[in-house]
């Protein structure tokens, strides 16, 4: 069973904004997909998903499955991992494409930009599972607080049973999303749910690593059965903890 959860964030990004009147989104820079919330890494968090991968493929228990969110900037910070242990045979050889662990827009009058589809994404990133169909999708007008928590969790749980009946038995999975997420991650995963949605209590640096660890004892226990013994971890990035949520 799944011993071991890696949570990572996306490194720094380049920038976007949008006309909350019109909902119309414009990107600091052209997109590699040309969906405008859809940007790159900017120079420094390319650097940053290199001081990650050095990081992450060195930890233990060594990561044995990948998921992602489907936005370009987390397959981007995730390349320089990828391609040191899948040249390797670890880590299962594919990235699972996963919207139930994506982006969190805001409920809006207005429908957000849908992130690229995997046929687009395979013209950028090799090694993504044709295979693998996520079942927990975002609303197109955006979500509350509290519908987020709810897609995570349920997420989180399709993910972690279906690798505990994995017949390759896999120990980890490495997950690489965005800030939002990342909190809601950890509530759902340890169960600590704040009565403030906006308390400060799990963090989400840019590049940063949360690990988390199940509770021995009622092993088919998903959601609320694991501690967090690192919340946004750094300490391997030059520039420190940047960019909070």
């Amino acid at each position: 069973m799944i011993e071991v959860v890696y949570v990572i964030r996306h490194a720094f990004r380049t920038n976007w904004s949008v006309n909350p009147q019109t909902g119309e989104y414009t990107s600091a820079s052209k997109t590699p997909t040309g969906i405008p919330t859809d940007p790159p890494l900017a120079s420094y968090g390319v650097e940053q998903a290199k001081e990650l991968a050095e990081y992450l493929c060195s930890v233990q228990p060594p990561i044995d499955r990948i998921y992602s969110s489907p936005f370009y900037r987390c397959l981007q910070t995730l390349l320089p991992t990828t391609e040191r242990l899948f040249a390797e045979g670890r880590a299962g050889g594919k990235i699972r494409v996963d919207r139930g662990v994506g982006e969190f827009f805001g409920l809006a009058p207005f429908q957000h930009p849908e992130p690229p589809t995997l046929a687009v994404l395979n013209s950028h990133f090799p090694n993504l599972d044709p295979l693998h169909a996520a079942t927990h999708i975002p609303h197109s007008r955006g979500e509350k607080i509290l519908e987020l928590h709810d897609r995570v969790e349920k997420a989180l749980t399709t993910i972690i049973t279906c690798l505990d009946s994995d017949a390759e038995k896999p120990r980890s999975v490495l997950i690489c999303t965005h800030a939002a997420t990342m909190i809601a991650i950890g509530r759902a995963l340890t169960g600590n749910m704040p009565e403030d949605p906006d308390e400060d209590d799990f963090q989400c640096y840019t590049a940063s690593l949360s690990r988390f660890e199940r509770k021995k004892g009622d092993d088919a226990k998903v959601i609320g059965n694991w501690n967090c013994v690192l919340n946004s971890e750094t300490s391997y990035l030059s520039g420190g903890a940047e960019r909070g949520w």
